[in-house]
């Protein structure tokens, strides 16, 4: 039988309703009973800050803070402030925070930025909350607070002999003023951070447990589809919903608008059509066959000039009128290219070293337009009141969308109530929330809870897509093979990738970047490593063509101008650490063992540097039976201290997987406006069989604070597999995907 206190018998008597009860707590003896139970019974904990509480009977909870899309945050993150309180990892509740903005800062996940920025506040975080609970004891057993130890949630008056774990005392430490400046650990002194913890929600991951959005289930709730324009380019006209109204199970179907035409939207306030036709019912097949019988008139969009506020920088973007095809596309760029560009960054006299070249290298890259896939299609449930609004779902930028929906619905913040689910797939898609807001303008117009869904077809011709991209790369070589001039011009539909203080900038004395944009009515918006994925793919493809121009190992070549940039930088504005960024070259070189295998081997190599971290593939291919298998890639990362190293080294994988894939076979096209693809059968995806048979990561040993992980060793991929094709089949590949032209 299990010990029993005051407390647990005090909480056991009032759920019995008083009369006979066993004899037997729920609540002293947490190994017990384990985590999955505790998490859900109605405990008072005593707040030590918004990361930390703790009950009188010695349940510790760790709020995880930011959305969880499959990057293992709501792992991670507990784990930095379990480090500084110093708990034992494997017997602490972790729980998903609503959205908290008294609480938290920075409460979204996107740019690899979450560990990155949530470093410092988390630690102290966890520093804090310790710092109280041995104040408490100090004062409580009147000994100097010097004196105080702790170990695995203990604390510890070793003279005396006393001690107390930290359950006994949270009532008090909750009391305590906030200390400031308290003292964080080493990190030789580090027990959690560093060694490798699953993911918390692995459990019920795998054995189907409700996590998601999509799973969200609740007493008189209605299900809710919309019907976008088939086009970009059009926009709703009228509806004749007669038909689909005498449907069984359909409650409503009525237009509604988004955003009003007066509201000054802000970066992640995009959506592809701003006013959508809603279908509400009892039940999803129902409502999706009631949006086959609806008559719907589309029309024509104007040209647009909409207002923005993008990080306090008022801007207009020009949205032009029109049905766009792809073919026509490529024209504009080849028109882009022949003019003047933006002049981004210049170092030395450019002209001078492309006249006086012994040699002249010129090459041009294009990319398609890119959709997300994620496996989860966008949803979200809304209860909207004239009280309150209650919502529920899966979203990357959850502060920033809170603030476009209290403009909507003209409600203050105070009463809206956003809690998060895990994300079934994001990398940006999630980050553009519009049918949150579309979910609580259909719950507040048919007064009930709504489940909105998306089919996978309304998912993927909706916007929000990764631009189209093109650049042009010129190399300047002398009589000795030395690279004296280099010149780059990049643009895209409607976003420019270019980042010009960005290797090999700093490197090459005659250095010029420009770039262009070009105006499209195909919404865009972030996509796993936003402009770098195609940047490291034609950057690394052109310095693999001009090192063997210059009859130069690739690796060597790379390292020869980091060597510069280190020793002897051209430039104030760097943005790299040359000798950061040469050891993860160094680091693959020796793992994939370069130097002894390049000649019997198709090796690739690409390097890259973004998201503040540095990374390096060696990738190993074969032609078989006609087509491309990738025996091995071998990875380097430098991304600061690796936080939980299973969970990166699975960021990674997953990274280079998903890279593959694109880079071989992903492209969305459009003929007068409709998308060529809406679904897995024809936006192809890559399949178990074409992944590499095997992945190595290796990190590189550091003690700087974490940097970038969840998207770094992305970009690099396009490049290494382009130049292993290379390799194999003798063919450069300058047009993705590389699976239309090999």
């Amino acid at each position: 039988m299990s010990n029993q206190n005051r407390r647990s018998f005090l909480k056991a008597s009032a759920l019995s309703g008083g009369g006979f009860m066993l004899g037997i707590s729920f609540l002293s003896n947490y190994e017990a009973v384990g985590k999955k139970v505790v998490a859900n019974l109605p405990l008072d904990f005593n707040e030590l800050n918004g990361f930390v509480k703790i009950t009188a009977d010695n349940i510790i909870k760790i709020m995880s803070p930011n959305p969880e899309g499959g990057q293992g945050v709501k792992t991670s993150m507990p784990m930095i402030v379990a480090e500084e309180l110093d708990v034992d990892f494997s017997k602490i509740v972790i729980e998903q925070a609503d959205l908290d903005t008294k609480h938290f800062t920075r409460q979204f996940i996107g740019g690899s930025q979450a560990i990155h920025q949530g470093w410092k506040p988390l630690r102290v975080a966890g520093a804090t909350a310790r710092e109280m609970l041995r104040l408490a004891a100090a004062k409580t057993w009147n000994v100097p607070l010097e004196e105080i130890s702790t170990e695995s949630g203990v604390l510890y008056h070793k003279k005396s002999g006393k001690s107390a774990n930290y359950g006994e005392m949270a009532t008090a430490a909750a009391q305590i003023p906030v200390p400031k400046d308290v003292k964080l650990k080493e990190v030789k002194d580090f027990k959690i951070i560093g060694k490798s913890k699953r993911n918390v929600d692995l459990e019920k991951i795998v054995t189907g447990k409700p996590l998601f959005g999509i799973d969200t289930r609740t007493d008189g709730m209605l299900i809710a589809m919309i019907v976008h324009p088939p086009a970009m380019g059009l926009k709703f006209k009228a509806v004749n919903a007669a038909n689909a109204l005498k449907m069984k199970g359909i409650k409503a179907v009525f237009p509604i608008k988004i955003f009003n035409d007066d509201y000054e939207k802000t970066f992640f306030d995009t959506n592809q059509f701003n006013e959508v036709v809603a279908v509400v019912g009892n039940s999803t097949w129902e409502v999706m066959q009631a949006k086959k019988a609806l008559k719907i008139d589309w029309q024509e969009a104007e040209t647009l000039a909409e207002k923005r506020n993008i990080n306090s920088r008022k801007m207009t973007q020009n949205i032009p009128s029109g049905l766009e095809n792809s073919a026509d596309h490529t024209a504009k760029f080849a028109e882009m290219m022949a003019k003047p560009g933006n002049v981004r960054r210049k170092d030395g006299d450019v002209e001078a070293a492309f006249k006086n070249a012994a040699k002249v290298i010129e090459r041009t890259y294009n990319a398609p337009f890119l959709v997300h896939n994620c496996m989860e299609p966008m949803n979200f449930f809304a209860h909207v009141t004239e009280e309150k609004a209650e919502l529920l779902g899966p979203l990357q930028k959850p502060e920033f969308t809170e603030q476009a929906l209290s403009a909507r619905l003209s409600m203050p913040l105070e009463k809206i109530d956003i809690k998060m689910t895990r994300l079934g797939g994001g990398f940006g898609r999630r980050s553009y929330a519009h049918w949150m807001i579309e979910a609580a303008l259909i719950s507040q117009k048919v007064k009930a809870p709504v489940k909105l869904i998306y089919t996978r077809e309304d998912d993927m011709t909706a916007g929000i897509c990764r631009p189209s991209y093109s650049a042009k790369y010129r190399a300047a070589l002398d009589a000795n093979n030395n690279l004296i001039g280099f010149h780059v011009k990049a643009g895209g539909m409607p976003q420019s990738p270019l980042s010009p203080n960005r290797f090999p900038a700093g490197t090459i004395d005659n250095y010029l970047a420009e770039d262009f944009t070009i105006d499209t009515n195909i919404t865009v918006g972030s996509y796993r490593a936003p402009h770098s994925n195609f940047m490291a793919a034609v950057e690394q493809s052109f310095l693999d063509e001009v090192a063997e121009s210059a009859g130069k190992d690739p690796i060597a070549f790379r390292l020869e101008l980091l060597k510069r940039a280190k020793e002897n930088p051209v430039g104030k504005n760097n943005d790299y650490q040359p000798d950061r960024f040469a050891k993860v070259l160094e680091l693959v070189k020796e793992k994939s063992n370069w130097e002894n295998t390049k000649g019997s081997k198709k090796l690739g190599f690409s390097a890259y540097f973004c998201h503040d971290s540095y990374a390096a593939h060696v990738l190993d291919l074969e032609i078989k039976d006609g087509s491309p298998q990738i025996n091995k890639v071998w990875c380097a990362i430098d991304c600061g201290i690796v936080v939980n190293p299973i969970a990166a080294k699975n960021m990674a994988e997953g990274g280079i997987v998903d890279a593959v894939g694109a880079s071989m076979f992903a492209k969305m096209s459009f003929t007068k406006g409709v998308p060529e693809s809406n679904n897995f059968h024809n936006y192809r995806m890559i399949r178990h069989n074409e992944a590499p048979k095997a992945i190595e990561i290796h990190f590189v040993e550091s003690s700087e604070d974490p940097t970038g992980m969840g998207e770094p060793a992305y970009p690099p991929v396009y490049a290494a597999l382009a130049n292993a094709l290379y390799k194999a089949t003798g063919k450069r590949l300058y047009n993705q995907p590389f699976g239309e032209n090999i």
